[in-house]
């Protein structure tokens, strides 16, 4: 079951929101909020999977919001404003609603949140591959294809052989996390790299394939373990 709560300025829009949810069995909307505030609240002591969430209210703007939480919280963007649909689409909403809209369109929003939270929980258990949301998609990366992943600021950009790079809302912490232990290794802030890729290591850097990463002084004891 998926944990929700619904954060909109509008009590009519929770009202929607609460009617709909109602509709499909694999969410339970726990808490609705008028105010971020008390929403935050609640999310510093509750563990929840899915926010559904207005971009414009009073005081936070919805998207700065949600740039407070954890990457691995989903969202679904609601609002009345389609020019917000490119900013939710940085920063790697499941979908994005817009006010008013249907109950057909509210389950195929919520489906595909179904969808990614089974894919995660299958995940825990796969040996041999990542899935990764990214321009409003689910990639699925093997890690065999993984050259190298950068990390930029609340962002992470994964590098791959032969294709273009993966670039999404998540943290260094978060990903390496989920990546398969020791066969990745944070070498830097910035880079996490797969062991099995590098071509050689040379005054401080490590070279893999075209990339050539620099070694932090922080993570130098790590790595000379390795090589």
């Amino acid at each position: 079951m998926i944990k929700a709560i619904a954060i909109d300025d509008e009590p009519l829009a929770l009202k929607v929101i609460s009617h709909f949810c109602a509709r499909v069995n694999y969410i339970e909307l726990c808490k609705t909020f008028t105010k971020t505030d008390e929403a935050l609240a609640y999310l510093e002591n509750n563990e929840v999977d899915l926010l559904f969430l207005d971009i414009q209210m009073p005081g936070k703007n919805g998207l700065d919001f949600y740039r407070m939480l954890k990457p691995e919280t989903m969202v679904i963007f609601t609002t009345a404003y389609s020019e917000y649909a490119v900013e939710g689409f940085n920063v790697n909403a499941v979908d994005y609603l817009l006010k008013p809209f249907s109950a057909e369109r509210f389950i195929a929003a919520t489906d595909k949140a179904s969808k990614e939270y089974r894919v995660r929980r299958e995940q825990k258990t796969a040996d041999n591959y990542l899935m990764l949301r990214a321009d409003y998609k689910l990639h699925r990366i093997g890690f065999d294809d993984i050259l190298l992943i950068e990390g930029l600021d609340d962002y992470i950009r994964v590098h791959l052989k032969g294709k273009a790079p993966i670039t999404a809302r998540l943290s260094m912490k978060a990903i390496l996390e989920r990546l398969p232990q020791p066969e990745f290794l944070r070498v830097h802030r910035s880079y996490i790299i797969p062991m099995n890729k590098v071509k050689s290591l040379y005054n401080k850097t490590i070279q893999i394939e075209d990339f050539v990463i620099p070694v932090g002084d922080t993570y130098k004891d790590i790595v000379a373990k390795y090589f």
